[in-house]
């Protein structure tokens, strides 16, 4: 109440001390909260290092977002030091709970060699695990390496049809759609895009699904 100023005008000092009372007692949203207002400065003093600290005590409970903010603090360096490993550590854990930016950045990390191996079979499936949630940078990521082959056989159809899903919202997406249609036949298109409309309402279905 005191953090959004709900029912009661919005007192920063007043919703830190009593995030920090519940987190003391050991409840993870409210150690998030902590962190949050940490490394915010709003209601304390701006402590970055602070902030890590409270992350950490929710994220150990399997609290995804906080799990999320630790991967960006160690690929950042902000408040601990600068670590690739820690960071995919923590982005992963967020990732298996089912956070499509952080099941997007694990397949970015695998693809890029980013604290973790290079493997492009892994980047695949965390790719497709954020992109069947709706994250159309990753939709792209699938047109992208299903247009070059990389870590999957190369198919343009499956590659155009990933990327006229994500063209919805996502400009990379539409130039290389057009891209792509140069390369297929009429045929093939018609199939790619019935391909992309079934994906589309899988996606749909599963918003709905999550909606209730």
């Amino acid at each position: 109440m005191y953090f959004d100023g709900r029912s009661v005008p919005r007192d920063d000092a007043e919703a830190a001390k009593w995030f920090r009372k519940a987190a003391d007692q050991g409840d993870a949203a409210a150690q998030y909260y902590v962190a949050l207002m940490y490394r915010q400065g709003r209601g304390v003093t701006m402590d970055y290092a602070e902030a890590a600290k409270w992350y950490r005590k929710a994220a150990d409970q399997g609290y995804p977002d906080a799990q999320h903010e630790l991967w960006l603090m160690y690929a950042d360096g902000e408040g601990v030091p600068e670590n690739l490993e820690e960071a995919a550590k923590w982005c992963r854990k967020a990732a298996e709970q089912g956070l499509a930016l952080c099941q997007f950045a694990l397949g970015e990390m695998y693809y890029n060699a980013e604290g973790v191996p290079k493997d492009h079979a892994e980047a695949l499936k965390w790719y497709l695990k954020s992109a069947e949630q709706g994250h159309d940078i990753a939709q792209y990521s699938l047109g992208v390496m299903y247009s070059a082959g990389n870590g999957v056989p190369k198919d343009d159809e499956e590659a155009y049809a990933w990327c006229n899903l994500a063209a919805i919202t996502n400009a990379d997406a539409r130039e290389l759609r057009v891209q792509l249609e140069k390369l297929l036949t009429s045929e093939q298109k018609a199939r790619a895009q019935q391909r992309s409309a079934g994906l589309h309402k899988k996606l749909e279905a599963r918003k709905k699904t999550a909606g209730q």
